[in-house]
């Protein structure tokens, strides 16, 4: 036998986290995958070819350290046609590779051993393990279904000298919530009088629903003093597998997250950036997507209708909650495996995006898809009916 090296566990819940768990038993079974967020649709043609057009100019080497100028220039001019905000693109921006990195990065660069970071659970399940990779201290604040509200004064009590960031996600996944005005004032006068940053989690920017803004920490320049805003290019063009993204904040942290990015990725790459560049200098690229999705949610409530699931309905993102307590008992992760073993669709279960979940019998499915998807997916869950 080959002498093994004693090694040291950074992350004690190890493991394999739940979409890989769950895409491997969808593929195993044949399911409809709605569990792990990507769309079963292709991105804009006219995106694909501008790309094309820079990867055969041989735009192949390094760009700068926090992004190409010119898509920078785009995403400042973005940012104040969105937010009314004006955005230094030399200073206040900085290009990743993905919204996961944006993440890990600004955690790595402000969380210290000891330091408490506050989440809201379910919380995206990347927060939790990047924390402990910092050596920060995990603060959950658990929502629960149906609402998925907060409480401010409970957070409030939860706000110590420990305390470094709070991390918010709106619109928000998995719960399909979004923050409200109100809730972004109640946050913004937590963190004025402490020395606190906030880490925005904004990668469905584009997507709320019913005529609903999104509340973006760039609304509330006070807030925005203290806060880093993470952007994802995969959710707005299509396109998960680029794993690009950008960070947006006032000079003085993105200074510093710029030193620890140097030394993680140092820079992205370089074709797509100036594809990306072309194509959002043009508002309807990415003005469509509210409307786009809303009719993928509707069209999902509709042809669910019949579907012994209630849907707590989506106000952002591309996902929804439902409640199954109407047909089974079992645990949620219990619950999800059967849908994609014997009913033939894949759900995310809520428990995993929790420390201590509650009993909620809750799964999460996603409707960026395709129309003949969703409607294959329906007539699969009807045999829920029994």
């Amino acid at each position: 036998m080959p002498n093994r090296i004693q090694i040291t566990p950074k992350l004690l819940s190890g493991g394999t986290n739940i979409f890989t768990i769950m895409s491997k038993l969808a593929t195993e079974h044949k399911a409809i995958n709605l569990g792990q967020g990507f769309p079963d649709f292709e991105c804009d043609e006219k995106l694909k070819d501008l790309v094309a057009k820079h990867l055969k100019e041989g735009k192949n080497q390094y760009v700068p350290l926090a992004g190409l100028p010119k898509l920078n220039e785009t995403l400042s001019k973005k940012m104040e046609h969105v937010y009314d905000m004006p955005i230094d693109p030399s200073t206040q921006i900085c290009v990743t590779a993905g919204a996961t990195q944006a993440l890990y990065t600004a955690i790595m660069a402000f969380v210290n051993p000891g330091d408490e970071v506050i989440i809201f659970e379910p919380a995206y399940d990347c927060y939790k393990p990047q924390i402990q990779l910092a050596g920060g201290v995990v603060k959950p604040y658990n929502m629960t279904y149906p609402d998925y509200g907060i409480d401010w004064n409970k957070v409030r009590d939860m706000v110590n000298d420990k305390t470094r960031m709070i991390i918010i996600n709106t619109p928000h996944n998995p719960s399909g919530t979004i923050l409200s005005k109100q809730d972004m004032e109640a946050l913004e006068a937590i963190v004025k009088d402490n020395n606190i940053i906030v880490l925005s989690d904004e990668v469905y920017e584009h997507l709320t629903y019913d005529d609903e803004d999104h509340q973006s920490i760039m609304r509330f320049p006070r807030l925005f003093e203290q806060s880093m805003a993470v952007f994802s290019f995969g959710k707005t063009l299509h396109a998960t597998g680029w794993k690009l993204g950008y960070i947006v904040g006032p000079e003085y942290l993105i200074k510093e997250y710029k030193s620890v990015h140097q030394w993680n990725v140092f820079c992205t790459n370089s074709f797509v950036q100036f594809g990306i560049a072309d194509y959002l200098d043009d508002p309807e690229n990415y003005e469509y997507l509210a409307a786009f999705f809303q009719e993928k949610r509707d069209k999902m409530n509709e042809l669910f209708k019949d579907v012994p699931l209630t849907p707590k309905v989506a106000k952002g993102t591309y996902f929804q909650a439902y409640d199954y307590s109407e047909v089974s008992d079992m645990d949620d992760l219990a619950f999800a495996k059967y849908l994609t073993s014997e009913i033939g669709v894949a759900a995310i279960p809520m428990s995993p995006f929790y420390t201590n979940p509650p009993n909620d019998k809750v799964i999460r499915l996603c409707f960026a898809k395709k129309e003949d998807t969703i409607q294959a997916a329906a007539e699969r869950l009807l045999k829920l009916k029994g």
